[in-house]
């Protein structure tokens, strides 16, 4: 299956190939076709084909951004709408592995999610089905879809020809994304604290020196001689 659509694929141009990204980003989470169809196939393809001329990556990219945001919320609403117990007998024992990642990071599963090919199309339905208000869901979940769309469209863009041997590096590849993103938040806190700590050393000293400032001089009162 997945070999024929990447022959079916690599023969699109044009509009076709954005429509065709945004369409698999979008029905990957919202139908479930991405237990089947992995959607970053399409966008690493789209991605292909923007380097060879037959499409622009600059629509590539958004393609797969807003195709993911769209579906991801579709299957939000399929989740809250029907419920754990509906997605639990359609995934069987799966669902469980779902329930437990949820637990584990809350909100922030929408995320982490998104680099994980079962994942990425069963957790917004879990988020729903949870009850995750929606602006928290959508909060995670742009930053995981905007990472994901233009990571994965670049890959394909600069691997080019050589595509095939990118194809298989979903996973390793969601996980350094994850790790670049968990220590970017880590150097981002450490730079924060230090500034906070250099700020918290200096006021102390300012205050001082604007008491000091306002203070009345004995030598400035004034001298009142006899006339």
């Amino acid at each position: 299956m997945v070999e024929r659509f990447i022959a079916f694929f690599l023969a699109l141009s044009g509009w076709w190939v954005t429509g065709t990204v945004f369409l698999l980003a979008a029905t990957e989470s919202a139908l479930f076709i991405g237990l089947f169809l992995p959607g970053e196939i399409a966008v690493i393809l789209g991605g292909v084909l923007a380097s060879r001329g037959s499409a622009s990556i600059w629509l590539i990219v958004p393609a797969a951004v807003l195709g993911a945001i769209v579906g991801d919320s579709l299957g939000y609403v399929l989740g809250k709408r029907f419920g754990a117990p509906f997605l639990k007998r359609k995934f069987g024992p799966r669902w469980q592995r779902v329930e437990s990642f949820m637990q584990r990071h809350g909100a922030s599963a929408v995320f982490f999610g998104k680099f994980s090919a079962f994942l990425r199309a069963v957790v917004p339905a879990a988020a729903g089905a949870a009850h995750i208000p929606y602006r928290k869901f959508l909060f995670w979940n742009v930053i995981g879809c905007v990472i994901w769309g233009a990571g994965f469209a670049l890959l394909g863009y600069f691997a080019g020809e050589s595509y095939e041997k990118v194809m298989g590096w979903g996973g390793r590849i969601g996980a350094i994304i994850i790790g670049g993103v968990v220590l970017m938040g880590i150097v981002l806190y450490v730079v924060h604290r230090r500034r906070r700590a250099r700020q918290d050393a200096v006021e102390p000293g300012k205050a001082s020196e604007r008491v000091r400032s306002v203070r009345p001089s004995s030598t400035s009162a004034p001298h009142h001689g006899l006339s």
